[in-house]
């Protein structure tokens, strides 16, 4: 057995050194390799962070305008109250709304969670006016006792709750509130630390490939909570239209070498697939 495997070696090391390197092989396997091999641009090239110089400037300041805070709320909802808690929501939306001339907050978009972690609801918040604005508006709620009622109410029928505050990518189409009916998908990214710029450098070129299509609802990444995290929401008819519309992407001549860059910087990736709630302002 040992003589067949040395020879079945020698047989992949002879052919390795007459044919052109694969299009894909791990670092690895070049330093376990005594045979040398130059490496053309592809793939192979991509698959390495570059080095990101170092700047006086923070990363949020170069990537977004600061005077517009988002605020993203997940709740985990209990399976048993999802009726209670989205009625209690819409309850906390209309007090909120009827306070408008108070409060510089607005409600982008409400959605429950069709496919990914079911039974979750996320709420996207807009604050004009930067954290100042977030902290004089959290001060004003504390204030409002039907808030503050429906609030704790709001407890008894989720699992847990989670804040992240945002801010979007200066590259991003303008945020567009969808009419008729519509679903979502919100592809949330941690990256590994110290790539934002890098991530923000590949995807401004990479939106261009998917500007025409209507489909890309906003972009953020974190300022508060967990960090380095970047959310893309898009909006599809349906989920056939989500289908055709990133097959269309990877035959766009670019779409795929802007992915390739990408990629590597990336630690985790999720997919949730959402649906406008009855009050939410975009369908």
């Amino acid at each position: 057995m040992a003589a067949v495997l040395r020879r079945f070696r020698n047989a992949q090391i002879t052919a390795i050194g007459k044919t052109k390197p694969p299009s894909f092989v791990t670092s690895r396997s070049f330093a376990r390799s005594s045979i040398r091999c130059e490496i053309s641009e592809g793939w192979i090239n991509k698959l390495f962070v570059r080095k990101i110089e170092p700047t006086k400037e923070s990363h949020s300041r170069m990537l977004s305008d600061k005077g517009v805070i988002y605020a993203l709320h997940t709740h985990n909802i209990r399976p048993d109250s999802i009726d209670k808690y989205l009625a209690n929501y819409e309850e906390i939306v209309n007090i909120i709304n009827s306070k408008k001339s108070e409060l510089k907050l607005e409600l982008v978009g409400s959605w429950t969670v069709l496919a990914g972690d079911v039974d979750q609801a996320l709420h996207l918040w807009q604050y004009s006016g930067g954290y100042e604005s977030v902290d004089r508006t959290q001060i004003l709620l504390s204030n409002y006792e039907e808030y503050q009622r429906l609030f704790k109410e709001s407890g008894s029928y989720v699992r847990s709750r989670y804040l992240q505050y945002l801010l979007a990518f200066s590259y991003w189409p303008p945020l567009v509130k969808r009419k008729d009916s519509h679903i979502y998908e919100i592809r949330s990214y941690r990256l590994q630390a110290g790539t934002m710029i890098e991530w923000g450098n590949n995807w401004a070129k990479a939106i261009n490939y998917r500007r025409n299509n209507n489909e890309s609802f906003a972009g953020f990444f974190s300022q508060i909570g967990r960090l380095y995290n970047v959310h893309h929401i898009w909006c599809y008819k349906n989920l056939q239209a989500r289908m055709e519309t990133r097959e269309r992407a990877w035959r766009s001549p670019g779409w795929d070498e802007c992915v390739a860059y990408t990629v590597p910087l990336i630690r985790e990736t999720h997919s949730r697939i959402l649906s406008p709630t009855s009050f939410s302002p975009t369908k």
